[in-house]
């Protein structure tokens, strides 16, 4: 143990909320205040926005209520770190202000295909078997769809960054941002981890000038200092430095310890994602890039099922009605209700297998793909789709790192799971059933947090390297070792239920989509 005073804040700015932390060198949250947000509003079917000045303010409010309850003397807190979530967009004018709602990273909405690619590239493309994968990238890109629909607001646009830019410069007045952050549809070289150049194919997909981006630190660095203003709207004193993290994803990899290519971080969030952390730089999906990590110089493998675990938010939506209500009459958690629901379901949910494609996607499966619920029978209730939900994702995720072990040649043999999920036994236990490996919770929630504030350790030479910062600030909770007759129930359905449905369900898939349009083809 860390035998210091020193304690870095942490704010973590999600989809969801705003959390502003204490954190000491030890990696114990020492005191925590947390802001329910509204994710988004929509004006149109798809869209999803918010204003910047909206999460700006929040940010405010929330550091500036952690201050008024604080028994912690400001003296001990050293830095200043933030953490948000990824690919948000936000145009400023040349004074600072936003010309435009933010467009989030669940927006929908899509360009159409302008100068790039044209018809010969696209030929190029297909030969490479890119084709789709382009076209989804540049129809998706927000700056396609702005340049196409309100060319007057890039016309005055000065500044285009993503909201952990754009928070930074409320908090510095500085127009930098952490390369740790860079996950999004921008001219950005993921390889080399920098701006791209003109001639590069991700500007042609994405043109936007350099003058208009921010300026690229490597996380631990320092973005700023905390300027007069904000110390009077925020509570955090003045001059303390910004230091820089990495997206909320890279962040929670980190926060959970995982810094070896064998091991896993398993994130059940929103979108559910399987991580590796490496020095080289790897593609698990050939063309989808390897994300920045929140470590320098370092990449983040990452498969992702899109919903995740907002199917359990359209499940308790759908059919979890009575415990919703038991749950505001005693003031339990609901999921707390839904885990001891499933206790006597049996492994594999008496044959229900769910394919959690609820939201089509360009990448593994193709954009065709669609939810599916397969060997319902007299017998199953509502509990048996909880269930099935539940290891419908963890199969998912098991495919993802079946796949990134076969193209980092790296047996992963052991899991970390991160994220709302990882409060649920149930899913935990499954967890580990279906990947068949050790499975354990880091030993905070507060995962995006803690590894932010690991980056601000580092980066005041608190530590003389990551290794050792997080050895020290990390460590693993409750720990779930597969259970062998369980194991053998999921291997056998995964093999030969769950791995054959896509290629079975598939041409049902292309059929539904030519018979009522959805989802478009690209």
């Amino acid at each position: 143990m860390v035998k210091s005073d020193e304690i870095i804040l942490s704010i973590d700015t999600g989809t969801q909320s705003v959390r502003a932390v204490l954190i000491d060198l030890n990696g114990n949250i020492l005191e925590i205040v947390k802001t329910e947000i509204e994710p988004y509003f929509s004006l149109k079917p798809g869209w999803a926005e918010q204003q910047p000045e909206y999460y700006r303010d929040k940010m405010f409010e929330t550091l500036k209520k952690l201050f008024s309850f604080s028994k912690i003397s400001k003296e001990r807190i050293k830095a200043v770190t933030i953490t948000t979530q990824r690919g948000s967009m936000v145009n400023l004018d040349k004074n600072g202000n936003s010309l435009r709602p933010a467009i989030l990273w669940l927006d929908q909405r899509q360009a159409e295909i302008g100068n790039y690619p044209n018809k010969l590239v696209q030929l190029t493309l297909r030969a490479a078997n890119m084709r789709e994968s382009v076209i989804h990238a540049v129809k998706n890109g927000e700056v396609n769809w702005l340049l196409q629909n309100t060319p007057d607001i890039w016309e005055k646009t000065d500044k285009y960054l993503l909201l952990s830019g754009y928070l930074t410069y409320t908090l510095t007045n500085e127009f930098n941002d952490s390369i740790g952050n860079l996950v999004g549809y921008l001219p950005f070289n993921y390889k080399k981890q920098e701006w791209c150049e003109e001639s590069h194919m991700n500007f042609k997909m994405f043109p936007v000038e350099k003058s208009k981006l921010s300026t690229l630190v490597k996380p631990s660095e320092i973005l700023g200092y905390i300027t007069k203003e904000a110390s009077e709207k925020t509570g955090i004193p003045q001059g303390l430095p910004l230091i820089a993290a990495a997206s909320d994803k890279a962040c929670e990899v980190l926060g959970s310890g995982v810094f070896s290519p064998n091991v896993a971080c398993l994130s059940y969030g929103t979108t559910a994602t399987v991580q590796t952390t490496h020095k080289n730089y790897i593609e698990v999906t050939p063309f989808f890039p390897a994300y920045p990590s929140a470590i320098p110089d370092y990449f983040n493998t990452e498969v992702m099922i899109y919903r995740g675990f907002w199917m359990i938010n359209w499940f308790k939506n759908e059919f979890g009605h009575r415990e919703m209500q038991i749950a505001q009459n005693t003031g339990q958690k609901p999921e707390e209700l839904f885990d001891e629901m499933i206790k006597e379901i049996p492994p594999g949910s008496m044959g229900l297998t769910l394919q959690p494609y609820w939201s089509p996607g360009i990448k593994i499966p193709g954009t065709e793909a669609k939810g599916a619920i397969i060997g319902f029978g007299d017998v199953h209730t509502r509990a048996h789709i909880y269930r099935a939900i539940l290891e419908g994702l963890a199969y998912a995720l098991k495919e993802g790192l079946i796949r990134t072990e076969k193209r980092t040649k790296i047996p992963v043999d052991k899991i970390i799971v991160s994220g709302g999920g990882s409060q649920s036994k149930q899913a935990m236990q499954l967890t580990a059933d279906i990947f068949g490996k050790t499975t354990a919770k880091p030993h905070t929630y507060e995962t995006s947090a803690l590894g932010a504030a690991i980056n601000a350790s580092v980066g005041m030479k608190f530590f003389e390297n990551y290794e050792s910062a997080v050895k020290s600030m990390t460590r693993t909770g409750i720990t779930y070792e597969p259970e062998n007759k369980n194991q053998e129930i999921y291997n056998e359905l995964f093999e030969n239920v769950y791995l054959k449905m896509y290629k079975k369900l598939q041409p049902l898939y292309n059929k539904i989509r030519d018979i009522t349009g959805y989802p478009k083809k690209i």
